[in-house]
């Protein structure tokens, strides 16, 4: 059985297709992106969705926060446009 929140890269994927990681990362995307949207603080996001302690590796968790709201904003502006064209991407 796959793990439903798997563990976060210290780095989101960049590239400008949809990737397995996406695929794995589409809740902690969308967690990150409602957070955000709510004016959650950066520090609970990452202790909470990304499971990074701020306070123990406050520039990991910035860094891998960051990250991650980059690449959420990706998808919903750019991504979800490779999800209609394409598909869903399957497979690890």
């Amino acid at each position: 059985m796959r793990n439903p929140i798997p563990d976060v890269y210290d780095s989101a994927p960049t590239a400008d297709a949809i990737t397995p990681y996406d695929r794995d990362h589409m809740i902690t995307y969308l967690r990150t992106l409602d957070a955000h949207a709510e004016g959650t603080a950066w520090e609970d996001v990452a202790r909470m969705v990304l499971h990074i302690d701020p306070e123990r590796e406050p520039d990991r968790a910035k860094r891998v926060y960051e990250s991650h709201l980059a690449r959420a904003k990706w998808m919903t502006e750019t991504g979800y446009g490779h999800l209609l064209r394409r598909g869903f991407p399957n497979g690890s």
